[in-house]
Order: structure tokens, then C-alpha cells, then sequence
């Protein structure tokens, strides 16, 4: 299990290059903190959707023929991170 630190770190990481951010970068982080908060992941042919502590975001997965991710689904990641105290 990654530390707060790490995994904050990673965050900052992600936040610093939003337009090169792929699924399992955010895939990574979210499975860290299922360890230490209440994450859940919805998953469908077109997204995956996951709450953290009762915030919600959705990441699209269904254009295959990139790796990044577009930014909205970033920042909305972010912006899940900022009010759940992971980010600032």
C-alpha cells in the first residue's frame, strides 16, 4: 500500500501533465485509496464511474484508439480529489 505522500504525490503528477493522463495512471490512485477511503467503481461499455467519500466522477473509455484521456475527465478527477482533500 502507497502512503498518503505517494499518493498525493502522484496526484500532483497527474495534475501537472493533464493533457498525457491515462487510464491506469488514474487507475493506480483510486486503488491506493480504496485502502484508505470509500472508493466504488461503476463500470460500462462507455465509462468508468467511481465515488470517493460520495464524490462522484466519470472517466469516458470508450474512444480505444488513444491511451490519453481526454482533459474534462482529468479535471473532473481532479476536482474529485480537491473536494475529497486529496489535492489543493
Amino acid at each position: 500500500m502507497a502512503s498518503a505522500d505517494k499518493i498525493k504525490a502522484r496526484i500532483r503528477e497527474i495534475a501537472n501533465r493533464q493533457n498525457n493522463v491515462t487510464l491506469s495512471d488514474i487507475e493506480w490512485v483510486m486503488s491506493q485509496l480504496k485502502r484508505i477511503a470509500t472508493v466504488t467503481l461503476t463500470t460500462n461499455v462507455h465509462a468508468n464511474i467511481w465515488t470517493i467519500d460520495g464524490e462522484l466522477f466519470t472517466v469516458c473509455t470508450h474512444h480505444k484508439g488513444s491511451k490519453q484521456l481526454k482533459s474534462p475527465y482529468v479535471k473532473s478527477f481532479l476536482n474529485a480529489m480537491t473536494n475529497t482533500g486529496w489535492y489543493d
